[in-house]
């Protein structure tokens, strides 16, 4: 028999799970190098960081690489996108038939380079659906519901195990390359004051300086401020699109260096310490050898590594669907990894962030922390504690830039942020094979370099800033230097023999028609950073409304999903609660009967679930039942108080969904209020119950989620714990 003892002892030791435990792995070479090697701890901050590398791959989503990890947010999320006929959020209709997602197997056909699927600004919004997404592989195709396993991802797991993954780090804008790596470039498709917007690919090349964006980037702010960059790139391949290219002063620094107009080839290499124009290291071949990272490893070894990089991988080794595929990018970031780990001083003092710029058309099972749409009839379908001027910047109400052609006019769509992306946060410093389950997106990365290098982002909007972290929750600055032990490698020629012939690139592996099945998540724990967030919602319940109070009394703003189960087709309402704040609404429920059923998504698997039928609970002369909880921090306890404001009694049943085998009955008195608490702390403070009426249906309340602590934690160990019980 499991004991609450035995259920103890087990998390305490899952909460002790750091590196130490993760590392019992073999890890391949240049990781273990990296895991070797201390972090300066010199100041025990962000200022010991005196060099950022940021490597920007190509085009996959987040469940489509890790929806199989274990600890992650992933396929055995419990708390998902409600979608019709009672399908759950995986299972997509393409218009003909559900499709699961379902394992890209490199043993067969081409399924380690399966082209990608459409990924433009259009497509992407209407396979999202204003947070819909009931029909994905309708924009996408049908091997969009394809994912990757260990297997596929030998070293992409073993970075993510040594190191820290990110699984709520979205890209910025449902749309392609160029707009996403624009925002993570200058935190911006489009800044307000230039009244223009970028939403689709456009000057990928090199051109005169007529043409182009305008606006000012962030490199731009670190050579005014002192900061010393560069981009390391291989121009003529400019497949994974460096935007510096498409900007009008970076394109007109290279004309004063020389390039096709003045009849030097724009290929040529010259030094990106050139010192006529400091702008031409944005958009001169700095990698003059197909992009192999020589320029890399020698301004290394020659103590001339800028404090902020940008790599940009040729097409062979981005990871892009079809000219690329994840073993190659894999050998890339590999050799990234030992090029930095050769100089232990430099390493010591490095932070490597590898990110995704889209998700290509990829499914990714999350709902996007997006402003609040727009409805047809011009009503917002949500709300902001931010003034609703401040949130216009964040929907497509502008223009294309002068002179680009081919883009999509406005329409009013939020543009973001985006679906889940993968970010591994690699360093001395985020060692330990964490999960970080804080809202992230591209503009995340320009925010820590703010916060290390001092040099602000104006083009960041207030949304933005509110909502998505600056990445240093990925970090211990304070006590990084834990003992790890030695922690599979590949060469250049292994990863290349993928390239396969034309009869199996044809073989694109598809979903079964008879034999799916929903793939099942590994089970087992990461280590958890603690997260800003400590959110609640309550309500009150009329004849004819659901009034909700959302309330944020954390630290960093957080965007609440609500879902009409009663009225799926509808568009699901999104609000914004900032940092400190609460807001309220209204939400109707005239012409349903009676019958209310709201599902209410937040980040890390928060969730409340408000359903009932006021005929049976609600009225004057009847039962009105009603449950608030609160936290208790410093005990890891969850506070119920359950009021009856009726004027019969009723009997309440509240029970554990997971964690625990718990269940109580009571009977609440007309007029009465029972309070009590419940530990959570043996379950590294995770927590979901409902609250129902024991005697018949019309009330139902269920809370989950963590209860934050500002102390870190474990993964979600529902599934482990289930398995501990069901062993006995």
């Amino acid at each position: 028999m499991t004991t609450d003892k035995s259920r103890r002892d087990f998390l305490k030791t899952a909460a002790a799970f750091t590196g130490a435990g993760v590392a019992a792995a073999a890890f391949p070479p240049s990781i273990g190098r990296a895991l070797a090697i201390e972090a300066n701890n010199a100041t025990k901050s962000i200022m010991d960081v005196e060099h950022v590398v940021i490597l920007m791959q190509e085009n996959r989503a987040f469940d489509h690489y890790f929806g199989k990890m274990a600890g992650v947010r992933g396929f055995g999320d419990r708390f998902t996108i409600p979608l019709p006929d009672g399908r759950t959020v995986f299972e997509q209709w393409n218009g003909s038939r559900v499709i699961l997602p379902y394992h890209l197997d490199q043993t067969i056909g081409n399924a380690q380079r399966v082209d990608g699927t459409p990924h433009s600004w259009g497509n992407a919004q209407n396979a999202w659906d204003h947070g819909r997404m009931q029909n994905w592989p309708v924009h996408k195709q049908d091997h969009s519901m394809g994912f990757y396993t260990e297997q596929e991802l030998e070293f992409q797991y073993a970075l993510a195990n040594a190191f820290t993954l990110c699984d709520a780090y979205h890209c910025a804008i449902h749309a392609g390359t160029n707009p996403n790596r624009l925002f993570h470039w200058t935190g911006t498709n489009g800044p307000t004051g230039a009244a223009v917007a970028a939403v689709d690919n456009e000057w990928d090349t090199l051109g005169p300086s007529e043409e182009g964006y305008t606006w000012t980037t962030y490199p731009e702010r670190l050579q005014e401020a002192g900061v010393d960059w560069k981009v390391y790139q291989f121009l003529p391949d400019n497949f994974s699109d460096n935007p510096l290219h498409g900007f009008r002063q970076y394109r007109a620094a290279s004309e004063s260096i020389g390039n096709t107009s003045s009849g030097f080839p724009y290929w040529a290499y010259i030094s990106p310490y050139d010192k006529r124009e400091p702008l031409y290291k944005g958009c001169s071949n700095t990698m003059p050898l197909f992009g192999l990272l020589e320029d890399f490893r020698r301004d290394i070894s020659l103590g001339k590594l800028p404090s902020v990089s940008w790599i940009v991988a040729p097409s062979n080794y981005s990871e892009h669907p079809g000219p690329s595929s994840p073993v190659q990018g894999a050998w890339y970031i590999q050799k990234a990894l030992e090029a930095l780990t050769a100089d232990e001083e430099i390493w010591s003092r490095t932070a490597f962030i590898v990110n995704f710029d889209e998700n290509d058309g990829f499914f990714d099972h999350v709902p996007s922390p997006a402003a609040y749409s727009i409805q047809a009839d011009g009503t917002p379908a949500g709300g902001s504690t931010m003034a609703a001027s401040l949130l216009e910047v964040e929907r497509h109400n502008y223009p294309a830039p002068e002179g680009a052609t081919g883009q999509s006019a406005p329409d009013g769509r939020v543009y973001g942020p985006g679906p889940r992306v993968p970010c591994y946060v690699v360093s001395p410093w985020s060692k330990g094979g964490w999960v970080n389950s804080q809202v992230f997106d591209h503009t995340s990365i320009i925010r820590f370099l703010e916060t290390r290098f001092g040099v602000m982002e104006p083009n960041i909007s207030p949304y933005r800033r509110a909502i998505c972290g600056d990445l240093t929750s990925c970090f211990d600055f304070v006590n990084p230097n834990a003992e790890l032990p030695d922690l599979p490698s590949r060469s250049r020629i292994s990863a290349d023999s993928l390239r396969i012939s034309q009869e199996l690139k044809d073989q694109v592996p598809l979903p079964g028609v008879d034999a799916q099945a929903m793939p099942k998540q590994a089970v087992g724990l990461k280590p958890s950073r603690a997260l800003p967030y400590v959110l609640n919602v309550s309500n009150k319940v009329s004849a004819d409304e659901v009034s909700l109070i959302f309330r944020n009394t954390g630290t960093q703003g957080a965007t609440f999903h609500v879902y009409d189960k009663l009225h799926l087709d509808r568009v699901p309402h999104r609000y914004m609660v900032e940092a400190g704040k609460h807001l309220a609404a209204d939400w109707s429920i005239a012409g349903d009967d009676g019958l209310y059923d709201l599902w209410v998504l937040g980040p890390n698997g928060f969730h409340r679930h408000i359903q009932g039928d006021t005929k049976v609970a609600g009225g004057a002369k009847m039962a009105n039942p009603d449950l608030f909880v609160s936290y208790n921090e410093e005990m890891g306890a969850l506070v119920f108080i359950i009021t009856n404001t009726g004027t019969r009694s009723c009997r309440l049943t509240i029970e554990a969904n997971a964690y625990e085998n718990f269940s109580r009955t009571e009977l609440v008195a007309a007029g009465g209020r029972l309070q009590f608490s419940r530990s959570v702390k043996a379950f590294g403070n995770w927590y979901d119950y409902t609250v129902r009426l024991a005697d018949e249906d019309g009330f139902l309340r269920r809370v989950a989620g963590r209860i934050e602590t500002g102390r870190d934690s474990v993964s979600d160990p529902a599934e482990v714990l289930a398995s501990v019980i069901a062993a006995g």
